[in-house]
């Protein structure tokens, strides 16, 4: 249907409406990780009439005390290098990155079988699978911890990781699932007949039909790794130390250091920005995928 210019314009209008809406506070909270402290809380709100500071970045990122950067005391923590949370970045991408290759892997494979294979009780083992993801974590978590203990899993890279893929892997094979349900089994049915095995027909024929899914999943997975909290909290102490549990230190008895915590956000979010970004194409097509059929 062709559009008129007024409602053209009036789409275009609604569409960065919507933009604006969604990025005004990742912009907002950026800005504050370079507003001076006095700007921050300032009652008229603080656009840009300020001189940026970049001491925030500095105690965060590069392990600056706070005394040294601000010339502010800030109790044991703050007058030491307690804030420094460059070492939860490279934690979180750990995490993050493991947890979301294993989990894409096992989720591929099972997600494949499930939509080409019939079996008895399906639909009772696929509801079984989605009812795991409803569960809450607080809910598992302390049976991980006790078994963790006794596995020496307990504040390591392997058990964080272990945790995050069996908490992602119920919807990233469902996911996986409605792409490969969307593939016409006469693709499948026609490699078998000229010869090819079931995994070549999974690994050559239906896979990269399907590249767009995995990327979906991939970056669902990633987020929710990067973002989760509870769990990293429970099975950490020392050994390992992901951004949110180190963003949590900065709500103090004396209150919550606003600009540590816009200057760890921000940083936080650029690998997993970057991460998105290598995956778009494959992303959209993904989103997509089965939008319009004939």
């Amino acid at each position: 249907m062709d559009l008129t210019p007024a409602q053209k314009i009036l789409r275009a209008t609604a569409a960065w409406l919507v933009t604006l809406t969604f990025v005004f506070p990742i912009f907002w909270w950026a800005l504050t990780s370079i507003k001076p402290y006095q700007a921050t809380f300032n009652d008229t709100p603080v656009f840009f009439d300020f001189e940026p500071v970049w001491n925030f970045y500095e105690v965060v990122l590069l392990g600056m005390s706070r005394q040294e950067a601000t010339g502010q005391g800030g109790g044991a923590a703050g007058s030491g290098s307690g804030y420094y949370s460059l070492p939860a970045i490279f934690d979180s991408l750990i995490v993050a990155g493991a947890s979301t290759a294993l989990c894409v892997l096992l989720a591929t494979g099972a997600a494949y079988a499930m939509s080409r294979m019939r079996f008895k009780g399906q639909h009772h083992f696929v509801f079984t699978v989605l009812s795991t993801r409803m569960l809450p974590p607080v809910a598992v978590v302390i049976p991980l911890f006790l078994v963790y203990r006794q596995l020496g899993l307990y504040d390591s890279y392997t058990g964080v990781v272990l945790a995050h893929t069996l908490a992602n892997l119920p919807l990233a094979t469902l996911l996986l699932k409605s792409f490969f349900d969307d593939l016409p089994k006469e693709v499948d049915e026609s490699a078998l007949i000229d010869g090819a095995s079931r995994w070549k027909t999974f690994w050559l024929i239906a896979f990269p039909m399907v590249k767009g899914g995995v990327a979906a999943a991939a970056v669902l997975c990633f987020v929710f790794s990067w973002t989760e909290f509870l769990m990293a909290l429970s099975l950490t102490q020392t050994g390992v130390r992901t951004v949110p549990v180190a963003a949590s230190s900065f709500v103090t008895s004396t209150g919550t250091e606003w600009g540590f915590l816009s200057a760890l956000g921000t940083a936080a979010t650029i690998p997993a920005f970057i991460f998105i970004v290598l995956v778009q194409r494959h992303l959209v097509r993904g989103l997509t995928l089965g939008a319009v059929k004939e």
